[in-house]
């Protein structure tokens, strides 16, 4: 059973009852962010219940030396570790000397959690009775604020319902806390300093080993019945932690609210010596707007995301609230503001998986970048990998290659590789791939030939290089072999020939080619600096080019299909519908070994490669593909059911298409995989975007053309969303009926809907 308690709502995301069984859950659901730090959706007062608290601030990581029992040459020396930061949105409530804790009332109802995705906030309300048999009510909104990227804001209310009593607020901040995922519990933070003015606190604390520089910071004002009012606080301080004591007798029925400013200034935009200073000017800032201003930005803020990237589905609301949600994530997430970030699979909402960087982005996140904001938002993303290039090449060193070949890592905070499973780490090399096919997907997009001859080709020789002395001639069958792989299926290790890893090379090294000739015919002034730094010859690209014509591709004559690798058919081959449903998720219930030796795929594998280079099959081998691999796929990846649905719509199955999509779509709403209390799979989000732009409105770029084959499901009346293309914007909109398509701007467009060629003029409609 998947979880079933998030009430649908188009725009917000509403949690109802208090469950002390759900907690950690809801504290991933309702995370916030704003690009520049993010939080999971922690209770502001105590909570002696299970919770998992977490405060992050972008960029910001520790190297936490890697734990293995059993070492081997070329693992990495860290992980690293997304970090706990030091919290700033604690407030110790006390009423009548008892400390407010929902783990310790005698009764809590009414409780309700709204995370308002059109406004950008987080609100909570209840009605407790504590265990001295006073009864309140508690209110709480709070935002990180898109304009002041350093700053969050609270706002906490408390009221009392059958009794007088004296209200005691301690806002503080933290810095004693630690991470979940400590391999060696290392204490990954020093305090080098707490201070206080007036009724503001700071500390200032920098990371062990990384020497990141950081400075939490908070401020305070109160207000009984809405009317500011001023109480001279007590100060709270020992070796980790400041607060303030604000203590206030109330009557019954009246209400005592904190406002609570705080946040984080870092070294990554302040020089070390500067970030109490920065704090307070944030501080002069945030109280001179006020909460209630600061919340109209972002509401303004908010909405000008909303009119580029909402998509709009009329008559499912749970279709609504999911993909609204995912798109609201990712935007809380990344940006495209500092291109010295990506985009972590967890974000700001879990510690899970460590590192900043995947190949997910450049599989899942570009394309949505590309197409919802502007061109130098995944450009930036690009040159985040070329700015790791040296590393890449390092990284390849270690492991035995040479001569500038690149094998860029699977998990990175700063190019360095930091992930630790031998099958992942050594293994895993299609990540290569994925970073040219990006390159290759972002100029087909944007038509920026720029960035090829500026930065991108060096890479693309790098990951040629990488491949052609990847590859191994066999004898036996007289082609070359990649051996000892494990493919985006993890659920396969050390296989030899996956097919998705081979034809990825393949095409690496012929897309290398092409771009190394076509700039030393058209720019040869640039090839001559590129061929400089990079000793790039003809006789190095005729080797590589003797590897990719003579690369094995695993095949099954009997049933007409590219085997996911060597001795698939070797396996048992029951389909995941003949399994128990009680031995799902296979991940959960089962061994590795029993796992390793099944025909079960976790995600999209043969398919990933049938997504990628879908123009060089046929509509009749994608069929057949589709319906070898489809039943054998338990998508116990994130990243899988996207994928599905984009194929799925291809072959205009929708019902399948629609079915995956939910699955994508509510992967965590839902928490199909069983491990939504971790965090939230922010990078597959990115996929269920592609579910329905590339696979319901059938979205791909061909000769510089926009191409459409609009498709609905029947469960849905209408849907809509926009597309940035090189600058101009085009509104979709698909009904049972009809698709119209209108253009904003000032110059006209030719797209192709379903193969017909339409021209729309500018600021104008069409309807097909």
């Amino acid at each position: 059973m998947n979880q079933d308690y998030i009430i649908p709502n188009e725009w917000s995301i509403i949690e109802e009852g208090f469950n002390r069984d759900r907690i950690k859950s809801s504290e991933s659901l309702f995370s916030i962010g704003n690009g520049a730090m993010g939080q999971r959706a922690n209770f502001e007062e105590d909570y002696s219940g299970a919770t998992f608290q977490g405060s992050y601030i972008a960029g910001v990581y520790y190297p936490d030396k890697t734990r293995v029992g059993w070492w081997k040459n070329g693992y990495p020396e860290y992980f690293a570790k997304v970090l706990n930061a030091p919290n700033w949105i604690g407030i110790h409530v006390e009423i009548n000397d008892e400390r407010f804790d929902l783990a310790n009332c005698t009764e809590v109802k009414n409780f309700r959690r709204e995370l308002n995705m059109k406004e950008g906030w987080l609100a909570r309300t209840c009605e407790a009775t504590l265990e001295n048999g006073i009864e309140v009510r508690l209110e709480s909104k709070r935002f990180l604020s898109l304009d002041l990227d350093e700053l969050g804001v609270v706002d906490y209310q408390i009221t009392l319902l059958n009794s007088d009593a004296t209200i005691h607020y301690i806002p503080y901040l933290d810095a004693g806390i630690t991470n979940e995922d400590s391999n060696w519990d290392d204490q990954f933070w020093k305090v080098t300093n707490i201070s206080s003015e007036n009724e503001r606190a700071f500390i200032e604390a920098h990371t062990m080993k990384t020497h990141f520089h950081t400075c939490v910071f908070m401020e305070s004002l109160l207000f009984q019945n809405g009317q500011k009012i001023k109480i001279t606080p007590t100060l709270e301080q020992s070796d980790l932690k400041i607060g303030f004591r604000y203590s206030k007798a109330i009557q019954k029925n009246e209400t005592l609210s904190i406002q609570k400013y705080g946040g984080y200034t870092a070294d990554r935009n302040h020089k070390s010596s500067d970030l109490v200073k920065a704090a307070g000017s944030v501080l002069d800032k945030a109280i001179n707007f006020g909460f209630h201003d600061l919340l109209e930005l972002q509401k303004q803020s908010w909405n000008k995301i909303w009119e580029m990237a909402d998509i709009a589905i009329v008559g499912d609301v749970k279709a609504q609230q999911g993909i609204r949600f995912n798109i609201f994530q990712l935007n809380q997430t990344y940006l495209g503001t500092d291109a010295k970030l990506n985009i972590g699979p967890k974000g700001f909402t879990g510690e899970k998986y460590g590192g900043s960087t995947y190949w997910d982005t450049e599989a899942y996140c570009i394309p949505f970048y590309m197409t919802t904001k502007d061109a130098t938002v995944a450009r930036n993303l690009l040159e985040y990998r070329f700015n790791h290039l040296d590393k890449a090449i390092e990284n390849a060193e270690r492991l035995g290659f040479n001569s500038g070949a690149a094998l860029f890592p699977m998990v990175t905070m700063n190019g360095e590789e930091c992930h630790n499973e031998w099958e992942i780490t050594f293994e895993e090399i299609h990540r290569n791939a994925a970073i040219s096919f990006a390159i290759f997907n972002y100029v087909r997009y944007t038509g920026d030939q720029s960035y090829i001859a500026e930065k991108g080709l060096e890479v693309l020789i790098g990951v040629a290089r990488f491949w052609k002395q990847r590859a191994t001639f066999s004898k036996a069958k007289n082609q070359y072999v990649i051996l000892g792989v494990t493919g985006p299926n993890e659920y396969e290790n050390n296989v030899n020939n996956n097919w998705y890893t081979n034809y990825a090379a393949q095409w690496c090294i012929n897309y290398a080619i092409e771009c190394v000739e076509e700039i030393a015919s058209e720019q040869p002034e640039k090839y001559n600096q590129i061929e400089a730094r990079t000793k790039i010859s003809q006789e190095e690209m005729s080797d590589w080019k003797k590897v990719a014509d003579a690369l094995y591709f695993p095949y099954s004559e009997e049933h007409q299909v590219f085997l996911q690798q060597d001795g698939f058919l070797d396996k048992e081959l029951i389909t995941v519908s003949e399994l128990d449903t009680f031995q799902r998720p296979i991940n959960q219930k089962w061994s590795w070994d029993r796992i390793l030796r099944s025909p079960y795929i976790k995600q999209a594998d043969t398919l990933q490669g049938f997504y990628f280079f879908e123009d060089h099959f046929t509509q009749e081998e994608l069929e057949k593909h589709f319906d070898f691999y489809e039943p054998f796929t338990v998508h116990e990846s994130s990243l899988s059911p996207c994928v599905h649905s984009v194929l799925a719509a291809k072959l205009k199955r929708m019902d399948q298409a629609y079915e995956f999509y939910l699955r994508t779509s509510r992967l965590d709403l839902d928490d199909y995989n069983k491990e939504v209390e971790e965090g939230l799979h922010i990078t597959s989000m990115a996929g269920t975007w592609m579910s329905i732009v590339e696979g319901f409105g059938g979205l791909r770029v061909k000769n510089d053309t926009l191409h459409f084959t609009p498709q609905i499901p029947e469960q849905w009346e209408a849907y809509s969303f926009n597309v940035n293309f090189r600058g101009q914007i085009l509104k979709v909109s698909v009904c049972q009926d009809d698709t119209k398509f209108e253009l904003q701007g000032d110059q006209g467009l030719q797209i192709i809907v379903n193969g017909s060629k339409k021209s729309i003029a500018p600021n104008s409609l069409i309807t097909v």
